[in-house]
């Protein structure tokens, strides 16, 4: 068994964990990532990456319907389903090539097995040694000062709805899709499934949405919720909210899924050729020797501080497999404030209210900060100004001027609590309000800002000023 040392050694090449790796190096740290699959993790072969790819076909499938709307006439428009996917891995494999470049550039090490935790023994005083199966049988063991456990998550499913790949699929198997169903029963209204919904539908697919809560993206502000059910029920997408699916009345009939869901009381009968199930994801935390150390599991998750420490304070944990907000921006930030703690160098703990978070319906949704129900919930007296992309210049030019921009404010600081968007690329300019909220702007002095005309971002500056009545546009 070979033995080789490292100051910092990552057991995840995910987004966390190559930032964190990257940074590392950066900081004159010798570093090693532990990885079973790929370079790139979930968010680049399995999620953000390929599903934005399909999402961004299926925006120009939709516009192209409607092409003469915009003075431009085609004799057909037809949707190839392999050259669809033949871009997304297209896309897939030049990002993967470019985190390899940036891992040789930085001389970090890769090695490629299952990497496990192991405890106090003869190679290391304490836990926290990794040892690596390669796929020949090979054992290697990595020692290190420190650990960052990166090992993201998966799909969570559904007990007694068994995926097999063919008709009940996770977000994973449906990226691979050699061919569309023509009706599809997405479980879930959250992020993902609302993303596939939208997708699905400009591809022609007839979507059907289970949601057990009372009204989909219910993390969202209520009035974010209530615009994007507007809006699927105009392009014909069923939506079923408060109903839990009876997973044990599933049946295979005809080629297609036959199911039943409770809705007070009531049974309904669903049947669609394919069944997506998205009822989120949960920590891949088995399998990598966390037995052998006295780190803290709760509720299915890796407990950490707020410097991202374990209960083992050598090991760190980052990303989906601590839980939280499960996003690839935060699991690379975790990853930074992680190694620069190692390094002494006492970074700023996360805010988790202040991360911008964004989905990528037709149209998008943004949000960074509270809820307005949130908001009054913690005790501030509400004022919110509200601006519709119908009166901004660029968004009637685009043709997407569904949607508005709304902002929460407190009546008494004027302190900005919340921002939240539905509309045309509102998730290319959510960053301006983060940052906001960040240097405790107002919303006067984000109105003050100069929002060149014309942009979509008019409608957040518009929406700033409505919040004391004085926007230009309304």
């Amino acid at each position: 068994m070979s033995e080789i040392k490292y100051d910092i050694v990552v057991l995840g090449g995910g987004t966390g964990g190559y930032i964190a790796a990257i940074r590392a190096a950066q900081l004159g740290k010798k570093v090693a990532i532990v990885e079973k699959d790929k370079l790139g993790g979930t968010c680049l072969h399995r999620g953000c990456i390929p599903s934005k790819a399909l999402l961004r076909s299926a925006e120009l499938f939709a516009a192209m319907k409607v092409s003469e709307d915009y003075g431009i006439s085609t004799s057909s428009v037809e949707l190839n389903v392999p050259g669809v996917m033949s871009r997304k891995q297209r896309i897939v494999d030049q990002l993967h090539q470019g985190v390899q470049f940036l891992m040789k550039k930085n001389k970090i090490d890769i090695f490629y097995g299952n990497g496990r935790i192991i405890g106090p023994s003869i190679f290391s005083p304490r836990s926290g040694a990794v040892s690596v199966e390669k796929a020949d049988g090979e054992i290697g063991m990595l020692l290190s000062e420190n650990l960052i456990i990166a090992t993201g998550s998966k799909p969570r499913s559904l007990p007694g709805l068994q995926v097999d790949g063919e008709y009940v699929l996770t977000s994973e198997e449906a990226l691979n899709l050699d061919k569309l169903p023509k009706s599809i029963l997405i479980i879930g209204g959250g992020v993902i499934g609302v993303e596939w919904a939208s997708m699905l539908s400009d591809f022609g697919v007839e979507v059907t949405i289970v949601e057990v809560d009372s009204r989909i993206v219910g993390l969202e502000d209520e009035d974010i919720s209530r615009e994007l059910e507007r809006l699927f029920k105009k392009r014909k997408i069923k939506m079923i909210t408060g109903a839990k699916i009876l997973t044990e009345t599933l049946k295979l009939e005809n080629g297609q899924a036959v199911l039943q869901a409770d809705k007070n009381g009531e049974r309904l009968d669903l049947i669609a050729e394919k069944v997506l199930v998205s009822v989120g994801r949960q920590a891949n935390i088995e399998g990598i020797g966390l037995e052998s150390t006295d780190i803290k599991v709760e509720r299915g998750v890796i407990h950490v501080n707020r410097h991202m420490q374990t209960s083992e304070s050598h090991i760190y944990a980052i990303g989906d497999v601590i839980g939280g907000l499960q996003l690839a921006h935060v699991a690379g930030h975790e990853g930074i404030a992680a190694v620069e703690h190692i390094c002494g160098l006492n970074p700023h703990p996360m805010e988790p209210h202040l991360v911008p978070k964004c989905t990528y319906t037709r149209p998008e949704i943004a949000n960074v900060g509270w809820t307005e129900k949130q908001a009054a919930e913690k005790g501030h007296q509400i004022k919110v100004g509200k601006f519709s992309f119908k009166a901004v210049g660029k968004a009637l030019v685009y043709g997407e001027s569904d949607g508005f921009v709304k902002v929460v404010a407190d009546a008494k600081t004027n302190d900005i609590l919340g921002v939240h968007m539905i509309g045309p690329h509102v998730t290319d300019y959510i960053t301006e309000a983060a940052l906001a909220q960040v240097l405790n702007a107002t919303p006067w002095e984000v109105g003050q800002t100069i929002h060149p005309h014309p942009t979509l971002s008019e409608a957040l500056g518009e929406a700033m000023l409505a919040v004391d009545g004085n926007a230009i546009g309304s």
